[in-house]
């Protein structure tokens, strides 16, 4: 992988990231346009973690207080006192939906589920979903307004996020606003919601990439990491301010004339659908790689 690469795929990496149009899917595309390899999940995974420094940063004072107030609910035994230690928990129920599916789909999620096909469908079906809730939500509702409810099934719907094209963004302010929340508000939790998952599959596909037999080189890495994290940042302050007076329309016709285009291309056979997927090679774990040596032997 190139520099030139690098700094492309992590442009593309944070500022896809938190707004609703899928980081996902432009990773998969912008390869196939440019003629690049495929750089894989794993490598998208660990670039995402320059974008959870980007959350992290961005939104410090809130993390320090979500943190501080769950742990002194906790000493206290009143771990659902306040608006933000029942946030923290939110949080972390919410994460559970996805760390589950994430490990139970892991191999077609790397695999089948990059399909340009799945990604177009993703792109347009969300986007109509989207849509829908965007005109029947009330968006009154605030963070202080949540409930162990809303804190679930957000978390369900971020769920769907492991279906490239969705959008983990896009899901779950989907879910906020069809739980009558404000769009700023339903964005923050989002951004909030956002870090525990995308930090541990960060972490965990970081390991697989290291013991990987070809994957990018450490610089590429560190580039594709840096500049997601300065685009990040930018993507986040531009969404809140855009939200807090304007519909997420624009969001809905992107995805669609994206889907659109990309199911054009496909028939045109200018894009392949798998062409180049997975080009990470993970090896397989010792016990396993020991038994199929005895099995052929």
């Amino acid at each position: 992988m190139s520099l030139i690469e690098a700094i492309v795929l992590g442009l593309v990496q944070g500022l896809t990231e938190f707004l609703p149009i899928s980081s996902t899917a432009h990773l998969r595309i912008a390869p196939e346009l440019f003629g690049w390899k495929d750089p894989g999940a794993a490598y998208s995974a660990v670039i995402q973690l320059g974008t959870v420094a980007a959350v992290l940063i961005y939104f410090r004072k809130d993390i320090v207080s979500l943190v501080t107030a769950f742990f002194k609910g906790l000493a206290k035994r009143e771990p659902f006192g306040t608006v933000e230690s029942r946030l923290a928990w939110f949080v972390l129920v919410g994460t559970l939906p996805i760390g589950l599916c994430g490990l139970a789909f892991k191999k077609a999620i790397e695999t089948q589920f990059r399909s340009l096909y799945v990604i177009s469908g993703s792109l347009i079906i969300l986007a109509i979903i989207l849509f829908v809730v965007e005109k029947r939500a009330s968006h009154q509702r605030t963070l202080a307004d949540m409930t162990w409810k809303d804190g679930i099934l957000i978390g369900l719907w971020q769920a769907l996020a492991l279906i490239p094209g969705s959008s983990r963004s896009g899901t779950t302010l989907t879910g906020g606003l069809s739980l009558g929340l404000k769009r700023e508000d339903a964005a923050r939790y989002s951004f909030l919601l956002s870090i525990p998952a995308t930090t541990l599959a960060g972490i965990f596909e970081l390991k697989h990439l290291l013991e990987a037999t070809e994957r990018p080189s450490a610089v590429s890495l560190w580039v594709g990491t840096l500049v997601a994290f300065a685009s990040g940042m930018a993507a986040i302050a531009w969404l809140l301010n855009y939200l807090r007076s304007r519909t997420t329309l624009v969001f809905v016709v992107y995805r669609v004339a994206l889907g659109v285009l990309l199911l054009v291309l496909l028939q045109m056979n200018v894009l392949k659908p798998l062409s180049g997927v997975e080009n990470v090679d993970v090896p397989p774990e010792p016990g396993k790689q020991q038994l199929e040596k005895q099995i052929t032997d």
